[in-house]
Formats: structure tokens, sequence, C-alpha cells
């Protein structure tokens, strides 16, 4: 596998939540296990680590999560607020160590890092292109990106994603048109769905998951698809998630889920 490279096949989608929380409603659709996390794993295929966004977990606890879990499970661990917001990517590389040291003992669990820069973040290409350089030399899992700032969706900074490797998330609720479709690297993509018309506490309607299976089903054709739901504040993120695996299941046996 090249650097950054995904393992998976073009084809295959994955389905998870932001956390792994199991709301009771949903408790009874999971199997057994002696934690949340290995309960979520018998049905979801991958997870997103939010926490790591605002605290430093330690080398011990990405290794227990990673023992927890099956072998074709992955995770997704987001990149610490002090890189992507106080730091604003700019001399990072101490911080990052100090990060990978904890999140790379998930060992080939280890699917992806996201990065969020906050909305603030008007796109340098120069500083841009450094951090995922030093990123890239430190790490060989896919790099996804959440921008939140006009300049982010230009051609200039898709290709200067491309040519790193880079997915650009495709978010909902999309703050500008391109926002809500793939970009950067199309050898495969990354989704996250936040919840509308409330960020994080509105759940999706049908029509909305169906909508949203037909676009990761498109988008698979190029290479995988990771598909987050994120509107976690009122549990809804299972829900729906539970649904759009069914949704994508009806007409694709092939997406990933686990045995």
């Amino acid at each position: 596998m090249n650097e950054g490279e995904m393992a998976d096949a073009a084809g295959t989608m994955r389905v998870g939540c932001a956390g792994w929380s199991l709301p009771s409603a949903h408790a009874a659709e999971f199997g057994p296990g002696g934690s949340a996390l290995q309960r979520y794993s018998t049905r979801f295929s991958m997870v997103e680590v939010n926490s790591s966004f605002y605290r430093q977990h330690k080398p011990e606890t990405y290794a227990r999560w990673a023992q927890s879990v099956p072998a074709d499970f992955r995770f997704c661990v987001k990149i610490p607020r002090a890189i992507s917001h106080e730091h604003a990517l700019v001399a990072t590389a101490p911080l990052l160590d100090a990060f990978l040291c904890g999140a790379e003992r998930l060992g080939d669990r280890l699917g992806v890092l996201l990065l969020q820069p906050p909305p603030s973040a008007a796109y340098d290409g120069r500083v841009a292109s450094a951090f995922f350089r030093a990123l890239r030399r430190r790490s060989n899992a896919a790099i996804a990106c959440e921008p939140r700032h006009a300049s982010w969706f230009t051609a200039q900074a898709d290709a200067m994603l491309a040519g790193q490797g880079v997915a650009r998330v495709a978010a909902d609720p999309a703050r500008y048109p391109l926002a809500g479709e793939p970009g950067g690297t199309r050898d495969w993509s990354y989704w996250r769905w936040h919840g509308r018309p409330c960020m994080y506490y509105s759940a999706y309607e049908e029509g909305d998951l169906k909508t949203l299976a037909g676009r990761c089903r498109e988008s698979a054709k190029a290479g995988p698809a990771w598909i987050i739901l994120d509107n976690t504040a009122h549990g809804h993120a299972v829900g729906n998630a539970l649904r759009l695996q069914g949704i994508l299941m009806q007409t694709d046996p092939t997406h990933r889920r686990p045995d």
C-alpha cells in the first residue's frame, strides 16, 4: 500500500458514527460485548474518534481500542484542535509526534486521520501543503480534510489536496455548494453528515438517507466511500446510520459491515 492510500477496494462503503455511544432505543440491534465499542463493532465497520480533537489519549487507550474490535474494523481519528486551531498548521511537528505516538497504536485498524480547520481559516497553499507533507512523513494513514472557509473551494485548493492525496470531506449541511461534494483526491471519499436543519441535533428523514446512499454509491465507483453520521446530540446518529446501512445493503450486498 502506498503512503496514504486506502486499503479498501473500490466499491467498498463503510458506515459509522462519530463516537460509539449506543442509545437505549437501539441497544437491542447490537451484539454482545464487554464495552460499548465492542457492541458497536458488531454492526458497524468504522468509527470516528472526535474526543482526540479536545484531549490527548494515552497510547495504551488506543491499543485497548484496537484490541476491542474485529480485524476488519477501522478508526478515523480527528487531529487535535491544538494543531488545526491554536497553531493553524504552523510549527506543529512536536504536536503531531505526540498525537501520532498514541493514534498509531491502533496499528492496521487506523484508517483515516481527519483534519478540520476552523471556519475562519482561509486557504494558504504553502502552509497546508507543508503540513500535509509533514503528516505524510509520519503516518501511512489516509487523510481527510473538512475545510469550512470559502477559499478552500477553488480549483487551486482542490488541486493541492489531490496532489497530496487528501480527500476533501463532503459535508451536510454544506456551507458552500461544493462543500457538499467530495473533493481533493478522487481515489476515495469521506462523507460527514452533521444533521439538518439543526446541526448535531436533527435526525435525517428517509428521503435524505436514500439520497445519501445514491450519492455514495456513485462516488464509490471511483474508490471506497466512508460515511459518518455526526448528529449525535440526541442520539439520532446511530438510528440514521443503521437505516443507511440497511438501504445500502438492499442494493449492494458487498457493502462493508461486520459479519
